[in-house]
C-alpha cells in the first residue's frame, strides 16, 4: 500500500484479517473478478472498450438465451415442463426478428435455425388480421408475397452482418460457428464484465416478462413472492400455444410500441417504434430482398467428412446410411476434394432426427439425396430419435458386449429404448413415479426435437428424395402404440428373412387324409421277438440271496 499510495498513513495498518475482508467486499470472493477485473482493464487500455455504434438494421444481431418463467404442458405425458426462450434483438431498431421456444435447453442446431428465420419472412397466421401484415412503403405486400408464395406479416426480416453473443455451451459451438461463416456474418463475442455489449437483450427478457408473462397461467417469476401457489398445477398452455402468443405479441404489440430511451438520435422530437425505424432506414438506404434457397437448411446442419464404403454406405457417429445412388460407379473413388479432408465426401446431419442424413449431390449441386438409416425397416416408419437416443444405444450395445452383424439387429434395442417409460397409470409406488419422469421428460423432448426438425425441413421439391417426416403423436397411448406397431412389424420381418429358403407346404385335404388311412380298418397284429435274459442279469447281486 506504500509502494502503490506514498501517503498511506503507516502508524496504524490493520492486520491481515481485516484487509481481507474489506478485499472480499470490493472485489467478490474467490479471486476470479479480479482476473476478469484486470483482462476488461487491460482491453480498455487497448482502446477497444468503447460501445459498437449501429447505423443501419441487422448491423448487430444480439443473440441469448433464458428460461421461460412460465410453466407449460407438454403433450407426451402432460406434465409440466419448463422451456428455454432464445430471442434475436436486432440493436439498431430494437425489434425482435425471430425467436425460438426449446423444451429444456437449447441446442447450436437451434441457433442455427434461428440465424435461418431471421433471414425468413414470418407466415401470415390463423387469428391475425390486416393491421398485422406486411406494411412498409417501397416494398408492397404483393411483391413481398409474390416471391414468398404466402401473405408475410408486419415483422422485419434481413441477413444479418455481425452475431453478438454470451459464452454458453451452444454458442461457443464449432458446428455453429460454421453455419455463421456459411450465413456470411462476422462473430462479436460479448465481453467479460460489460454489460452494455448485450444490455438490450438482456432487458428484453424483463420486458416480456411484465408485459406477457405474468400474465399467463404457470407463471413462475424470478423470486418465490411473485408465483402462484402450484404453477405446476396451474400450467395450460402447451409449447406450440405458448409459441403462438408469443409471436402475436412481437407482431402485433411490441414492434409497434413507442420506443423511449432507445429513439434515434436523428429524430429527438419524434416517436417511432421497432417497425417505423425499419421503415426509415428502408427509405434512407433502400431494402434488399434476397432470400435464402430452400436448400440454406442443410447447408447449416453439422458437417462430417466420411468415406463411403461399397454396399454398406458412410458411417455417421456410428450409425450406417446409404443410398442406392451409392452404388453408381462415380461413387466408388475417393473424392476430388483436397487439403485436410482430402478425398472424402461431405455429408451433414440433424442432431435432432438422427434416421436419416443428407449429402449434396456433386453433379447437380441444388439435388440433395436423403440417405436412410440401414436399420430403418422398408416399410412403415418408427419415431424420430435424437444423437442422444442414439449414444444410448450404442452404450448398451458395447456395455453388454452384443455382436451385432447387421444395422437391422439394432433396430430391435432401439425400439427398447424408445419404449423403455411406462405409463403413468402402471406405476405401483409414489418412489416409481419420481424415478420415471426424467425419462417422460426425455422422451417428451425427444419428440418435440423431431417435429421442430420436421418443421425446419423444405419441402419436397427442394431435394431429391424427401424422406416424408410421419405425424408425431400428440400422447403416450398413441407413441406407444406406434412403439408396439414397429415391434411387430421388426418381429415380422426377422421371421419373414429366417423363412426365406423354407417352402412351405400346403395342408393336406379332408378328403386325402381319410384315403391315405381308413378309418375304419384295424392295423394287421404285429410278432415281437422275446426277450431272453441272460444270465448276469438274472442273479440277485443283495448278499442275502446269497
Amino acid at each position: 500500500m506504500r509502494e502503490r499510495f506514498p501517503t498511506f498513513p503507516t502508524e496504524k495498518i490493520p492486520s491481515r484479517w481485516t484487509l481481507a475482508a474489506v478485499w472480499k467486499e470490493w472485489f467478490g470472493p474467490g479471486g476470479a473478478r479480479p482476473r476478469y477485473g484486470r483482462t476488461a482493464e487491460a482491453a480498455a487500455e487497448a482502446g477497444v472498450s468503447g460501445r459498437v455504434v449501429v447505423h443501419r438494421p441487422g448491423q448487430v444481431l444480439v443473440l441469448d438465451s433464458t428460461p421461460m418463467p412460465v410453466k407449460l404442458r407438454e403433450t407426451v405425458f402432460g406434465d409440466a415442463i419448463t422451456a428455454t426462450l432464445t430471442l434475436a434483438l436486432d440493436l439498431y431498431t430494437h425489434g425482435l426478428p425471430a425467436f425460438r421456444l426449446t423444451l429444456q435447453s437449447d441446442t447450436s442446431v437451434d441457433i442455427a435455425m434461428l440465424l435461418r428465420d431471421v433471414m425468413l419472412p414470418l407466415p401470415m397466421r390463423d387469428g391475425w388480421g390486416e393491421d398485422m401484415e406486411w406494411p412498409y412503403a417501397g416494398v408492397p405486400a404483393e411483391v413481398i408475397a409474390e416471391f414468398t408464395g404466402h401473405r408475410v406479416a408486419a415483422l422485419p426480416f434481413f441477413a444479418p452482418e455481425t452475431v453478438t453473443t454470451d459464452h454458453g455451451g451452444p454458442y461457443k459451438n464449432h458446428d455453429l460457428v460454421e453455419a455463421e461463416t456459411e450465413i456470411g456474418c462476422r462473430i462479436l463475442p460479448a465481453r467479460v464484465l460489460r454489460q452494455t455489449d448485450k444490455f438490450a437483450v438482456e432487458r428484453q427478457f424483463l420486458t416480456i416478462q411484465t408485459m406477457l408473462f405474468e400474465h399467463l397461467l404457470g407463471f413462475t417469476g424470478g423470486d418465490v413472492a411473485d408465483r402462484g401457489a402450484d404453477p405446476e398445477r396451474d400450467a395450460s398452455l402447451t409449447l406450440a400455444q405458448a409459441e403462438h402468443i408469443i409471436a402475436t405479441w412481437i407482431v402485433q404489440i411490441w414492434q409497434n410500441r413507442k420506443l423511449g430511451e432507445y429513439a434515434p438520435s436523428w429524430a429527438p422530437g419524434e416517436d417511432h417504434s421497432p417497425n417505423t425505424l425499419f421503415a426509415a432506414a428502408m427509405e434512407q438506404g433502400g431494402f434488399d430482398l434476397d432470400f435464402p434457397e430452400p436448400s440454406f437448411y442443410y447447408k447449416v446442419l453439422r458437417k462430417h467428412h466420411v468415406k463411403i464404403h461399397p454396399r454398406r454406405g458412410v458411417k455417421i457417429l456410428g450409425l450406417w446410411y446409404h443410398h442406392p445412388v451409392f452404388d453408381e460407379p462415380r461413387f466408388q473413388q475417393p473424392s476430388a476434394r483436397g487439403g485436410k479432408h482430402a478425398g472424402k465426401w461431405v455429408v451433414r446431419s440433424d442432431r435432432r432426427d438422427r434416421r436419416q442424413v443428407f449429402f449434396q449431390d456433386p453433379a447437380a449441386h441444388e439435388t440433395w439425396h436423403i440417405l436412410r438409416w440401414r436399420g430403418l425397416p422398408p416399410e412403415g416408419e418408427i419415431p424420430a430419435f435424437s444423437d442422444k437416443t442414439a449414444d444410448a444405444l450404442l452404450t448398451r450395445v458395447r456395455a453388454n458386449k452384443i455382436r451385432i452383424h447387421s444395422e437391422s439387429e439394432l433396430l430391435e434395442h432401439l425400439l427398447g429404448i424408445l419404449g423403455s417409460v411406462t405409463p403413468v397409470d402402471q406405476w405401483p409406488s409414489q418412489a416409481k413415479r419420481k424415478a420415471g419422469k426424467k425419462q417422460r421428460v426425455a422422451q417428451a423432448r425427444e419428440i418435440t426435437r423431431a417435429q421442430a426438425a420436421a418443421a425446419d425441413r423444405p419441402a419436397a421439391p427442394a431435394i431429391a428424395d424427401e424422406l416424408a417426416p410421419p405425424e408425431m403423436p400428440a400422447a403416450w397411448a398413441e407413441h406407444a402404440r406406434t412403439i408396439d406397431h414397429a415391434v411387430d412389424a421388426d418381429r415380422r420381418r426377422r421371421r419373414e428373412e429366417a423363412l426365406a429358403d423354407v417352402k412351405p407346404v400346403a395342408p393336406a385335404t379332408l378328403h386325402e387324409a381319410l384315403n391315405r388311412r381308413p378309418m375304419f380298418r384295424l392295423r394287421p397284429p404285429t410278432t415281437r421277438k422275446p426277450i431272453h435274459l441272460s444270465r448276469r442279469t438274472t442273479r440277485d447281486p443283495s448278499p442275502l440271496s446269497r
